[in-house]
């Protein structure tokens, strides 16, 4: 199996303790992240009937979603761009403008 991995660039979260990007929550994709350059914390919650658009092309990608961000504090835009298969595992994931954080740093006080 590992070989299968190195071949088709098939990632592993488990095998090498990387914290998910996406947290499922019922219904939702929950991603947190910070604006680079206020500092502003973002819980940003995409519905999976909603939010995410189905691909109708001929990629592997079932889902992606396209979304602008602006903050309260700045008018800085932070573009969240990102492909999903069918189990919602991301494939492509693109975040400008922003630092992707765990769920722990994003409750943690600063």
């Amino acid at each position: 199996m590992g070989i299968f991995k190195k071949i088709f660039g098939i990632t592993d979260h488990e095998s090498k303790k990387v914290p998910p990007t996406f947290y499922s929550e019922g219904n939702s994709l929950v991603i947190y992240f910070r604006c680079k350059k206020c500092g502003e914390k973002f819980a940003a919650y995409l519905r999976k009937g909603y939010d995410l658009i189905t691909n109708y092309d001929d990629s592997q990608a079932c889902y992606f979603i396209n979304k602008e961000f602006i903050g309260s504090k700045c008018f800085e835009k932070i573009n969240l761009l990102a492909e999903f298969d069918e189990k919602y595992r991301i494939l492509k994931l693109n975040l400008t403008g922003a630092d992707i954080l765990t769920r722990q740093e994003y409750e943690k006080d600063d």
